[in-house]
């Protein structure tokens, strides 16, 4: 049993991502939890500048080792020009074959 709490822990993976709004902005957050967390955008319980852009979308995400991994990828997204964004997303699309 505490060979599974252990490897549970061990396995956590975190999650940055980019959503597309209804009015077509773009905002990226962090999670461990991704269908949740986008789950709880859509129900108006995610961030606060989601909750009146519903719904909104996945358009991409990526996944890291650690919490701080993936709150740094999130900072360098958010300093990044929509234009940017769009080519990561275009870029994440053809890594996974979409």
């Amino acid at each position: 049993m505490v060979a599974d709490v252990v490897s549970g822990i061990l396995s956590l993976a975190f999650f940055t991502y980019l959503l597309e709004c209804s009015n077509g902005s773009l905002y990226a957050g962090w999670t461990v939890d991704l269908c949740k967390r986008i789950e709880q955008h859509n129900a108006g319980k995610g961030a606060k500048y989601t909750r009146a852009l519903r719904p909104v979308r996945l358009k991409a995400s990526w996944e890291f080792p650690s919490k701080t991994e993936a709150m740094s990828f999130e900072w360098h997204l958010k300093q990044l020009s929509r234009p940017q964004k769009l080519r990561l997303i275009e870029q994440n699309d053809d890594i996974a074959g979409v």
